[in-house]
C-alpha cells in the first residue's frame, strides 16, 4: 500500500489542538474522545500517538513529529519527521516543510479534519501557541480541547495533593527553561513547587531550590512515567533525593533523561504518600498477565485487569474456524424456523457467535426465535444473546457449566412439550456430558458442531521467551485447552509466574504439565478468576508491608527452585 499523500488540494480543513493528559488514556475527555472519532489525520509524537490512537476511527492517517535520530538536532529543538501510517502500512516521506506548524497546516489541506494532539494540556505546550498563530496567519480554522496537565495529573496519581486546608500557594516551575530568577523566587516561597524535569536532572533542581533558600530537609516526591502502570514515585528531601535515586539504582541510567514531576513542599502531604498513594497500591499495579483466549473473548477480561493495575498481554491459544461441512448447521437452523425445536442450548459465546452469523447469512434477526426455549451457559454467553435481541429462559441457578444447567434442566413431559427435541450448537471438541444428560432426561438432541477449535499460531518470539524466562508475573488459564495450548504453541510459563486457573478441571490440566496452582476462581467465572488473582495480589501486597519489604511483583523475585507440582 502506498502512502497517504498530505497535500489534496487549497481547501483548508480544521484543526484541533488537543490535550492528550499525562498518559492514562483514561483521562481523556468526552470532547477530546469525540474529535479524534472524526479525525482525519492524527499529528503527534510517538507516545502521545499511543495514548490516542485507539479512539480514532479506522484508517485514520497518522504523523509521528518525533524528531529524527539521523539529524541530530539541539536538544529541545528537534526536527520533525513524518510517518504516515494508513491501515496497515508505515511509510516515511521527506514534506517540503520540516516543523510542526507546516505539518499540521499541510495535513489540514483539502478539507480534512486534523487533531494535534499533546502531552499534557495544550496551553503549556512549548509550542502549542505557535502552531496555532501559524494556523490563524494561513486562514486555517482551530479549536483547543484541554486536558489534564501533567504538573496537575501526575501528583494526583502519586497520592500527593497539592494544596491543603491552609490553601498554600503552588507554584510551576519548568527547569528545563527556568530561569535564575525563577529559582530565586519559588525559593523564596513557603508554598508547594512542582518542578517538571528529567530523572537525571532532579539532583541539579533540587540544588538550585536549596541554593534559593528552602531548607535541606524540605520533602520531596519524584514520579517518573506518571498515571501509567510503569508509574514510580520515590519520596525524600532536597538533600537526599540524590542518594536515594543512587540507592535505588535508577541512576546513572542510560534512561536518565526521561521526564518527572517533582513536588516540593512541607505542606504537600509527601510525609502522607504511603496512605493517600491510591494508583501504586492497585493490587495488581505492574503486573504483566497473559490472557490466553481467543481476542474476542479477551477483551473484557483485559478491561478488568486494567482495572486492578495490571498490563494485560492477549496471547490467543485458540482459533475458532467454521465447521468443515456446514450443511448440519444449515439444517438445524432451517429447523428453528420450522418447528422442529422446543429448545436450544448455547454452552459459549463462540456458539451464540455462529448462529447469528448464520442467521445474517439467512436474512433472519432474533425473531426467528419466537416459540423456543432458550439456555445458556455462563454470563457472558447470557450477554451475548441479550446483545443479539435473545433473553435466555434458562441460565443455571448453580455452577455455570454443562452439569450446573442439567441440574435445572426440566425433564421432558409429553403433555407440556409438543416438541421433543433439543438444538445444541457447539464446538467439535465438546464433551458428550450434556448430550447424555438431555437424553436421560428424555429429550432427543441434535448436537451439531456449530464451529471448530484449532491451535492458535505460536506467539512471536519474545512473547515466547517471556513465557519461558519469567517475564510474565501471572496467566489465567480459563480452560484445560488454554493450558494444552499454551504450552504447546508457547511453552511452559516459568517458575515465578503465578498461575491462576477457572475451576478445578483446569488446574487439574495444569499440574498434569507440571504447573502449581497458586490462585482458582471460587466460580467457574472469567471475571471471578480476575477478582481471585487482585485478592492474591492484595495479600501479597499486605504481607509484603507488613514484613517491612519491598513491595514487588512475582517476576521480580529472585529465581528459586523450579516450580513443583501441588500435590492437593
Amino acid at each position: 500500500m502506498s502512502p497517504t499523500t498530505l497535500s489534496a488540494g487549497p481547501e483548508h480543513g480544521h484543526v484541533t489542538f488537543l490535550g492528550a493528559g499525562p498518559g492514562d488514556p483514561g483521562l481523556l475527555t468526552l470532547r477530546a474522545v469525540e474529535a479524534l472519532a472524526n479525525a482525519d489525520v492524527l499529528v503527534a509524537e510517538h507516545e502521545v500517538l499511543d495514548v490516542v490512537r485507539q479512539h480514532a476511527r479506522q484508517g485514520v492517517s497518522e504523523v509521528n513529529t518525533d524528531p529524527d535520530p539521523s539529524q541530530d538536532p539541539a536538544p529541545g529543538t528537534g526536527t520533525p519527521q513524518l510517518t504516515v501510517v494508513d491501515g496497515t502500512s508505515t511509510a516515511a516521506a521527506t514534506p517540503a516543510v520540516r516543523d510542526a506548524a507546516h505539518l499540521v497546516m499541510e495535513a489540514a489541506r483539502g478539507g480534512r479534519r486534523v487533531v494535534r494532539a499533546v502531552s499534557g494540556d495544550p496551553g503549556l505546550d512549548t509550542y502549542a501557541a505557535e502552531e496555532m498563530l501559524a494556523c490563524a496567519a494561513a486562514g486555517v480554522p482551530f479549536e483547543v480541547v484541554p486536558g489534564i496537565a501533567s504538573a496537575v495529573g501526575v501528583p494526583a496519581y502519586a497520592g500527593v495533593p497539592l494544596r491543603d486546608a491552609q490553601g498554600a500557594d503552588v507554584r510551576f516551575v519548568d527547569a528545563r527553561t527556568a530561569s535564575d530568577r525563577c529559582w530565586t523566587e519559588v525559593g523564596a516561597s513557603d508554598g508547594t513547587v512542582v518542578v517538571s524535569t528529567t530523572l537525571d536532572s532532579v539532583a541539579a533542581a533540587a540544588g538550585e531550590l536549596v541554593s534559593a533558600g528552602r531548607k535541606p530537609d524540605t520533602p520531596m516526591t519524584v514520579t517518573v512515567a506518571g498515571t501509567t502502570t510503569r508509574q514510580r514515585t520515590w519520596t525524600a528531601t532536597l538533600g537526599t533525593i540524590a542518594q536515594t535515586l543512587k540507592q535505588a539504582k535508577v541512576l546513572p541510567s542510560p534512561e536518565g533523561g526521561r521526564p518527572v514531576i517533582a513536588v516540593v513542599g512541607e505542606r504537600s502531604a509527601a510525609a502522607q504518600r504511603d496512605q493517600l498513594a491510591w494508583f501504586e497500591s492497585k493490587p495488581l499495579f505492574g503486573w504483566k498477565v497473559l490472557v490466553p483466549r481467543t481476542k474476542e473473548q479477551a477483551a473484557s477480561l483485559s478491561d478488568q485487569l486494567r482495572s486492578y493495575g495490571a498490563v494485560p498481554h492477549e496471547v490467543p491459544t485458540i482459533a475458532v474456524e467454521p465447521p468443515r461441512t456446514p450443511q448440519q448447521m444449515e439444517r438445524a437452523v432451517k429447523g428453528l424456523v420450522t418447528g422442529r425445536y422446543e429448545w436450544i442450548a448455547f454452552t459459549s459465546v463462540n456458539a451464540v457467535k455462529a448462529v447469528r452469523e448464520k442467521f445474517e447469512e439467512y436474512g433472519l434477526d432474533a425473531r426467528a426465535f419466537a416459540g423456543i426455549k432458550v439456555a445458556a451457559v455462563g454470563e457472558q454467553t447470557a450477554k451475548a444473546l441479550i446483545a443479539f435481541g435473545v433473553k435466555p429462559d434458562l441460565v443455571p441457578s448453580g455452577e455455570q457449566s454443562a452439569a450446573g444447567l442439567l441440574e435445572d434442566w426440566p425433564p421432558y413431559d409429553p403433555v407440556f412439550d409438543p416438541i421433543d427435541r433439543v438444538f445444541l450448537p457447539r464446538a467439535d471438541i465438546a464433551t458428550e456430558t450434556l448430550v447424555a444428560g438431555l437424553i436421560e432426561l428424555g429429550w432427543e438432541v441434535d448436537d451439531v458442531t456449530a464451529y471448530r477449535t484449532v491451535r492458535a499460531s505460536p506467539p512471536p518470539a519474545e512473547t515466547r521467551e517471556a513465557i519461558k524466562g519469567g517475564g510474565f508475573d501471572a496467566v489465567l488459564f480459563t480452560s484445560s485447552s488454554t493450558v494444552r495450548n499454551l504450552v504447546g504453541i508457547a511453552g511452559k510459563p516459568h517458575n515465578v509466574t503465578v498461575i491462576a486457573c477457572i475451576g478445578p478441571a483446569t488446574a487439574k490440566t495444569a499440574e498434569e504439565h507440571g504447573l502449581r496452582v497458586d490462585v482458582m476462581a471460587p466460580e467457574p467465572s472469567v471475571h471471578k478468576l480476575a477478582e481471585a488473582l487482585a485478592d492474591f495480589g492484595a495479600k501479597r501486597r499486605a504481607a509484603a508491608v507488613e514484613a517491612g519489604d519491598p513491595v514487588t511483583r512475582p517476576s521480580e523475585r529472585r529465581p528459586g527452585a523450579r516450580r513443583r507440582r501441588s500435590t492437593t
